[in-house]
Order: structure tokens, then C-alpha cells, then sequence
């Protein structure tokens, strides 16, 4: 899906240019966290939708937002088996 958000303001169009690095990333990054904020996408889903390698990456960004991530049982066990992982490889 491909969505086209217009501001039809210049001035704020070019406020918002200015003061953020990357409009367009933000405002993804915006719904997203409203949308984890809802129970409409889930951690992984929100990991996927903003292009990220790791569930922190996205729990990092969600917080920024506001949206600090509840913590399943199927995220603990995701968790343990990556502390696992880690302590295998040490």
C-alpha cells in the first residue's frame, strides 16, 4: 500500500522540512506507535512496517512515541531465546 500525505500549507510544509530530518519518516513512525498504541499492530508488525532488524529497534522508536511496549509472553520468550542465543555464542 502506498499513501500520499499532502500538506497543502507551504509554510508548514517547509517548517516541517526544516526542523525534521526526514518528514515522511516521522509521520510513519507516528502511526505506527498509535497504531501499537491501539492494539492494531503488534511489536513484530511494527518492527516490519518501519524496516527494522530488531524488536528493540522498534520498542526504542515506539517509546519516543510514548507507546512503551507491554511485554507479551510470546516477546519474553522471544527475549530468552535471544539471551540464549547470545550466551551460546560468548
Amino acid at each position: 500500500m502506498k499513501m500520499v500525505l499532502e500538506i497543502p500549507d507551504d509554510e508548514i510544509s517547509a517548517e516541517l522540512t526544516r526542523r525534521l530530518d526526514n518528514p515522511a519518516r516521522a509521520a510513519l513512525e507516528a502511526l505506527a506507535a498509535a497504531a501499537y498504541g491501539q492494539n492494531i499492530l503488534s511489536l513484530e508488525q511494527v518492527r516490519r512496517l518501519l524496516g527494522l532488524e530488531t524488536a528493540w529497534q522498534a520498542k526504542s522508536i515506539l517509546s519516543r512515541h510514548g507507546s512503551w511496549p507491554a511485554m507479551s509472553l510470546e516477546d519474553f520468550h522471544q527475549d530468552m531465546a535471544a539471551l540464549a542465543a547470545l550466551q551460546a555464542r560468548a
